[in-house]
């Protein structure tokens, strides 16, 4: 199959933590032997890494670097509302998209268009092919979180994602949270939901790199550490793991948070440890590069994924850190909501915890720290999961059955 793309973000460059499932996606799709035309914004550090049978088609609508604010996780404010300079900007991105879209398919010989995003990529592929002869090529829309977020909170966003969804030929969901939700958006029946996938091989107990990290951050061997990645923006609940290790202080025990990632959140967070008084407890490390992620994820002894609905109802659809601590062989504490409760079973590969609940939160921690044993039972059922149900192989061949499903369709 030839496959057109439509994405507003992609990891920029290698290395880069931004939106890693879509590289994924697209490298096990190619790797079948498809052709993939990937179209998305231009951005003046836009490099990705090369993959065999991928061409990259960014699209530019801003005259300077300063104005490049579309797409790449930068357009919500901590993930709660739309940045002013996204604002001004997105009418221009839009209108550009659109037009590398007619572009791409005025050229031919796609055999569908996989939009990742129903907004705004999917709402963009839908106007570019309504009703243009020679454009009917089928359009798949992928559903991953802030989409059906933005969607159901912005009017102008939800009649965007009415419109792709009365184009698409087929929706997909990261978790069952999202496909149930897309339904009250237009969607014309549930989606089939494909999880994401993790990297078995990138992802894995390494105690040997273990060990020279936490010499590195100057953590003694058998100092508690609680580990957290994930963009500094309200959805993710850093603040209530916060909370949850001062708890555990004030209850006498000491244990190390460390948490990757950069965000508009970063001093507030900082700032909410000093005040709660584990200032010497916490260590934000910044952005951490994907190639050295499972080193963090081997030092810790608990992975936290304290995932909350923010005040403005925005909550992940699948956080890829779960699936990679759970590649880890990492004892996890999560939070019920969203797709969490569809990977992790509590008591079974990690334990889940209400979310916005502080001390369930330390609870959960407490409970890991003290028995080893527990968290070696546990990491061991995470990572067996995750090699059954969540490789990268699986859920590429799932992807692929859908395109070529709706292709088929196209061509009978």
């Amino acid at each position: 199959m030839r496959v057109l793309t439509i994405t507003s973000s992609y990891p920029k460059f290698p290395g880069d933590t931004t939106a890693p499932f879509i590289e994924s996606i697209t490298r096990e799709l190619a790797a079948r032997g498809h052709e993939l035309t990937v179209l998305l914004p231009a951005r003046h550090d836009l490099q990705p890494a090369p993959l065999p049978g991928v061409r990259f088609r960014p699209y530019r609508y801003a005259p300077w670097a300063g104005l490049q604010v579309f797409g790449y996780a930068q357009a919500l404010r901590a993930d709660v509302a739309l940045r002013g300079t996204t604002l001004l900007v997105t009418p221009l991105a839009i209108l550009s998209g659109i037009s590398a879209i007619l572009g791409e398919a005025r050229r031919g010989g796609y055999d569908v268009v996989h939009a990742h995003w129903v907004v705004p990529s999917g709402a963009m592929a839908a106007l570019a092919l309504r009703g243009r002869s020679g454009h009917d090529v089928p359009l798949v829309v992928s559903l991953h979180g802030s989409d059906v977020f933005l969607s159901e909170k912005n009017r102008i966003a939800r009649r965007g994602a009415e419109s792709a969804f009365r184009r698409a030929a087929a929706v997909t969901a990261c978790s069952r949270d999202l496909a149930e939700r897309s339904l009250s958006l237009g969607a014309r029946s549930t989606p089939e939901v494909i999880p994401y996938g993790v990297d078995l091989d990138l992802f894995r107990p390494d105690p040997v790199r273990a060990a020279r990290l936490r010499g590195e951050l100057g953590l003694a061997s058998d100092r508690g550490v609680v580990f957290a990645v994930g963009r500094l923006v309200r959805k993710k609940g850093f603040d209530v793991l916060v909370d949850a290790v001062a708890e555990l202080s004030h209850r006498g025990g000491k244990p190390v948070l460390v948490i990757a990632g950069k965000g508009d959140l970063e001093e507030e967070l900082a700032g909410r440890a000093r005040d709660k008084g584990i200032e010497a407890q916490l260590k934000l490390v910044g952005n951490v590069e994907r190639g050295a992620l499972p080193a963090y994820f081997s030092m810790a002894d608990v992975v936290a994924v304290p995932s909350v609905q923010d005040s403005s109802g925005n909550v992940d659809g699948l956080p890829n850190v779960l699936l990679e601590a759970m590649a880890a062989e990492k004892a996890i504490v999560a939070t019920e909501v969203a797709g969490i409760p569809d990977a992790l079973t509590s008591g079974r590969e990690g334990l889940l915890v209400p979310e916005k609940d502080v001390t369930g939160l330390a609870n959960g921690i407490e409970e890991l720290l003290r028995s080893e044993t527990l968290r070696a039972s546990l990491g061991e059922r995470a990572r067996k999961r995750a090699r059954e149900e969540f490789s990268w192989e699986r859920a590429g061949e799932r992807f692929e059955s859908v395109l070529r499903a709706v292709a088929g369709a196209r061509g009978a």
